[in-house]
């Protein structure tokens, strides 16, 4: 039998590669090692994911490298998932969240992003697309008992939508239900607290770190 801690080693570099051929041969031989499949995924793949958000956070990597690192732990993730039991489904899952860019604003690049990192990283993400009405938001929210409800904007004339979506949640009486986090290039830190937002994403490692950050994940 291979060594565990080898294998783990390799998830995480096939990330760190971009590797999407490798990354499915390497979680084959996870599971014919006996390796917890969850166990690959936490110590393995998500290991990897974490370097590679450092290493764009220092300027070593770029956007189309998230993008390749992403879709080479999904396509591991997928392998490895199959031998999750139904009853342990709950423990990859990070968290449920529920993204949109806002209404009237038809930019998703940065989102979609965002939106593998989240995958990535063990969430369940539901995206609404671009130009989603205010009221979309809460509605889905509600629907699939999210956590999380992610803002996206990259307009300057768009970023009130977001404060309409918190808005929104205060006058149903929701606020307190979820977090809200909002990104998107022209928004701020400034502009996220004084909305009231309960988190803000400066890219896209950035908001994986944000989101489990407020469900008590890291």
């Amino acid at each position: 039998m291979e060594n565990k801690e080898q294998i783990l080693k390799e998830l995480a570099n096939v990330v760190l590669e971009f590797d999407e051929d490798a990354a499915k041969a390497v979680a084959q031989r996870a599971l014919e090692a006996g390796i917890d499949p969850l166990e690959a995924i936490d110590n393995g793949l998500r290991k990897g994911l974490e370097t590679v958000g450092k290493k764009f956070e220092s300027g070593d990597l770029y956007l189309p490298h998230l993008i390749m690192a992403s879709d080479a732990m999904l396509a591991a993730v997928k392998i490895l998932e199959k031998a999750i039991p139904k009853e342990r489904i709950h423990e990859a899952k990070l968290g449920t969240i529920v993204i949109g860019t806002v209404a009237d604003d038809i930019h998703d690049i940065g989102k979609n992003i965002v939106i593998g990192m989240l995958r990535s990283a063990g969430f369940e993400v539901n995206d609404l697309g671009r130009d989603v009405p205010t009221t979309r938001f809460v509605e889905t929210a509600e629907g699939v008992k999210a956590d999380i409800i992610a803002l996206s904007a990259l307009m300057t004339t768009t970023m009130h939508r977001m404060k309409e979506v918190i808005d929104d949640l205060k006058s149903l009486g929701l606020r307190n239900k979820y977090r809200v986090m909002v990104g998107g290039g022209p928004v701020t830190r400034e502009w996220a607290e004084s909305i009231g937002a309960d988190g803000y994403g400066e890219n896209a490692p950035k908001a994986v770190e944000v989101a489990k950050k407020l469900l008590g994940k890291l």
